[in-house]
């Protein structure tokens, strides 16, 4: 089988790119794979891509940056997109191009712009994978009506949570797609996994306002105040860095709570520590969360939606508070801190049950699902599941309703502002 990735920009850094990069190595070893990136920017990319993964981008920003056809906005990857300000007609000519000569049996979209050109120009040859890596409610009014027009030509569309899947099958009227939970996958560990004896808390990723690393510190001054020799250790970097700092200073903590910049890879940091935490307010998935898991830590979670819940077996292989409660969250890490057996049998569930995320198992549905989508194709048995969203189809046109509603009502406001100007 052959399969192309369409990937916004695999010379960056961010969890999309990490995930795309990790299933499309575990694909390679049976299968011929490719990663396309729409957008370059430097020589190498930040993470290598496994043998057998070949990588071309579409658009090369140290040459085309002043491009002409760059400086106009994008036509057909969606405004109301996060990314859109990035796109232009450069990028609406190169993808197009890219599709319309690709010979791949299956392609995958990982955002939604990109899926959004994945289903309306890609070959009807090909099978047209749609990957949501954040979440539908997520997506403004605007990007979920632009999505229900487009998102009905693919012929999959992923998400990374059930609870997500559920969603998208009952608000958005997508018949014939065939919607299911593909969770990302982390490859396996190198390193023996952590014994639960180092007194040190591990987070990492962007130090962004929603992952709430400041409750993360001010829970963790509960458990320094019990046991003053426990370390905090934050990896990563980010807009939020220098009020981290402050708070760290407010608070004493200067001896207990590092900001330890990014690391790459993670897993020689995890294995450092005996308890991993992670406090957003938001998560589709929890990349992070599995990544510690795989190296034998239980995780302290605040239980956001949608992710976390549906990644630790709270008590098991970790806890799940509620999200913004520092009290709640400090409590949780004391009970770890304070019961060395319960801290270290934990860490061991966890790694046990952490192996579902690995790439063996999650490679297997994503064949599965490609295999049965080629077959459907081809005339052989259609497999719908709960797809497509028949028992929902008054739902979704209410949702749809309400959406167009909102996207009217704010155009129309934006129009309002213009006038007064």
């Amino acid at each position: 089988m052959k399969i192309s990735f369409l990937l916004h920009n695999a010379y960056g850094i961010g969890g999309t790119i990490t995930t795309t990069f990790n299933l499309a190595g575990a694909l390679a070893e049976r299968h011929d794979v490719e990663i396309v990136s729409v957008l370059r920017h430097r020589e190498h990319p930040n993470l290598t891509p496994q043998p057998g993964v070949r990588l071309r981008a579409l658009v090369d920003l140290r040459r085309e940056k002043d491009h002409p056809l760059h400086g106009r906005p994008a036509k057909v990857f969606p405004s109301a997109e996060y990314r859109h300000h990035q796109y232009s007609e450069l990028t609406d000519q190169r993808i197009a191009a890219c599709l319309e000569a690709i010979d791949a049996d299956v392609v995958i979209g990982t955002r939604p712009g990109l899926n959004v050109h994945l289903a309306l120009q890609a070959p009807r040859h090909v099978i047209r994978v749609g990957q949501e890596h954040l979440t539908l409610d997520n997506h403004t009014p605007a990007l979920r009506t632009a999505l229900r027009r487009a998102y009905r030509r693919l012929d999959v569309l992923t998400t990374v949570t059930e609870a997500d899947a559920a969603c998208y099958r009952r608000k958005m009227r997508l018949p014939g797609v065939r919607v299911e939970a593909l969770p990302n996958s982390v490859p396996d560990p190198v390193l023996p996994g952590a014994d639960g004896n180092a007194r040190t808390v591990v987070a990492a990723g962007r130090l962004v306002p929603v992952k709430r690393y400041d409750l993360i510190i001010e829970a963790f001054a509960r458990v320094v105040a019990e046991f003053p020799d426990w370390r905090l250790r934050i990896y990563g970097k980010g807009e939020e860095h220098d009020r981290l700092r402050a708070r760290i200073e407010t608070l004493g903590l200067w001896n207990n709570v590092f900001l330890m910049g990014a690391a790459t890879p993670m897993e020689a940091e995890w294995v450092k520590g005996s308890i991993g935490a992670a406090a957003s307010d938001f998560e589709p998935f929890g990349m992070t969360i599995v990544e510690a898991m795989r190296c034998g830590l239980p995780v302290v979670s605040t239980d956001c939606p949608y992710g976390p819940g549906e990644i630790i077996r709270d008590g098991e292989d970790g806890r799940l508070v509620p999200v913004g409660d520092e009290r709640a969250f400090g409590e949780a890490l004391l009970d770890l801190v304070r019961d060395d057996e319960r801290r270290r049998r934990m860490g061991r569930a966890a790694l046990d049950n952490a192996r579902r995320f690995a790439p063996g198992p999650v490679v297997a549905q994503a064949e599965r699902l490609f295999t049965e989508a080629i077959e459907a194709r081809d005339g052989g048995p259609r497999r719908t599941s709960r797809a497509d969203g028949t028992h929902h189809s008054l739902s979704a046109r209410g949702h749809a309703a309400r959406d167009l509603a909102h996207t009217v009502a704010a155009g129309a406001l934006r129009t309002v502002r213009k006038g007064r100007r």
